[in-house]
């Protein structure tokens, strides 16, 4: 008996959870939804299969999910693997003729066929591009010392519009073509940032491996203003690998895209969390001031 009540609470509970969602479903219907896929939860055939079930759900309650994914440890494995030295120039990976082509091969093959597959098994229609298909995102040189690095200069989203219109979900590897048939490695963020402008996105979610912009206490900041962050950083607050996600998401705001959030992608279901749910994930910015209380901390 006290089993059959446990259970009748959990149904409860989940019932309930249905129902408040209920607003954010109807407010989130049609939306395009940028995610920026990586870090820990890509590594583990567990996390893996329980985003690709979320992203599922968002697609079946109307949502337009692009997912947009790195693969920085896998390159460097075979990058090893085939003896090919691995440079970084502050931070950022130097890219010769022989590494942009284990990128390409790392990039547009493994990752993006892996987190495609893992989309198909939960029920999802799920189909793997690269930034080099119909001309989705042609770049220029990021930085000559860089080599086969490139920033998104023209991007055209057509292609992603009529997957949408298909039921499709867009698995997009961060890999993009130069003005001269040369293949250029992407920065995932940077990637995601540009597809999310070009699309006029409603949200660009970045999953990282923390809990998102924190304070110089240590605290995490649930919501800021464009203004706010360009502070953190100058005050050194923000640093790291955290400046390079906070400039993709001042970039994407002014594109276009209305509001950002850099959120912990090892959270369990972190993005229906984001979407779904008055309490959130991770720390939210927009270039408007919050109109609502702020929401809580996790």
């Amino acid at each position: 008996m006290r089993k059959q009540t446990a259970q009748m609470r959990d149904y409860a509970a989940a019932a309930r959870t249905l129902s408040e969602a209920l607003p954010y479903l109807q407010r989130y219907a049609g939306a395009v939804v940028v995610i920026k896929f990586g870090g820990h939860a890509m590594g583990a055939a567990e996390e893996l299969a329980s985003f690709a079930r979320d992203i599922v759900l968002m697609r079946q309650v109307g949502v337009n999910p692009v997912v947009v994914h790195g693969g920085g440890p896998m390159i460097n494995d075979l990058l090893d693997r085939l003896g090919i030295a691995s440079r970084f120039v502050r931070g950022k990976r130097v890219t010769d003729a022989a590494a942009v082509e284990v990128v390409e091969m790392v990039l547009s093959g493994l990752v993006n066929t892996r987190i495609v597959q893992a989309i198909n098994d939960q029920g999802g229609r799920a189909v793997g591009l690269s930034g080099k298909d119909a001309s989705l995102m042609v770049c220029d040189p990021d930085d000559p010392e860089l080599g086969f690095v490139g920033r998104p200069a023209d991007m055209n989203p057509a292609v992603l519009r009529q997957l949408f219109a298909g039921g499709m979900i867009p698995v997009v590897a961060p890999v993009g073509a130069g003005r001269q048939g040369e293949t250029y490695n992407v920065n995932g963020d940077t990637a995601a940032g540009a597809i999310a402008g070009a699309l006029k996105a409603d949200r660009l979610l970045l999953l990282t491996d923390v809990a998102g912009v924190k304070d110089a206490a240590g605290e995490l900041l649930t919501q800021l203003h464009p203004d706010a962050v360009r502070a953190l950083v100058a005050e050194g607050t923000v640093a790291g690998g955290m400046i390079p996600k906070v400039e993709t998401a001042l970039a994407a705001l002014e594109a276009g895209v209305r509001a950002v959030v850099i959120l912990d992608g090892r959270a369990p279901h972190a993005c229906l969390l984001e979407l779904f749910t008055d309490h959130g994930a991770g720390t939210l910015i927009r270039a408007t001031e919050p109109r609502v209380k702020p929401r809580p901390a996790p």
